[in-house]
């Protein structure tokens, strides 16, 4: 993935309102109209949250009729998880070679 690809995605889930509407459309498709009720705020204003989420990769729009379907993309969260997996990794390996470094600096003052 590319830097802008996942700057996209993490802007995308940095917001609560966006982080709930990925995982209501994990659960089950909605459409734009299903996932407006359950906000207190303005249809347009969910339409833009699905934009930004569209963007990211994160979820997709089918048009059925008058509706647009919003179904997410397991596969994009696989990506994102993998994400945090390789930056755990590299703060755990840091913390090792940090413990590693104090233990041979307390050997040392031992000895």
């Amino acid at each position: 993935m590319s830097d802008e690809d996942v700057d996209r995605i993490f802007q995308a889930l940095a917001d609560a309102t966006r982080r709930d509407i990925v995982s209501r459309v994990m659960a089950q498709a909605l459409s734009v109209s299903e996932l407006a009720s359950g906000y207190a705020m303005s249809f347009a204003a969910v339409q833009k949250h699905v934009a930004v989420l569209e963007r990211a990769g994160l979820v997709a729009k089918q048009r059925r009729g008058r509706e647009q379907i919003v179904h997410g993309d397991p596969a994009a969260l696989r990506r994102a998880a993998r994400l945090l997996d390789d930056y755990e990794q590299i703060w755990r390996d840091r913390a090792a070679r940090m413990e590693s470094l104090i233990t041979e600096d307390r050997e040392g003052e031992q000895s």
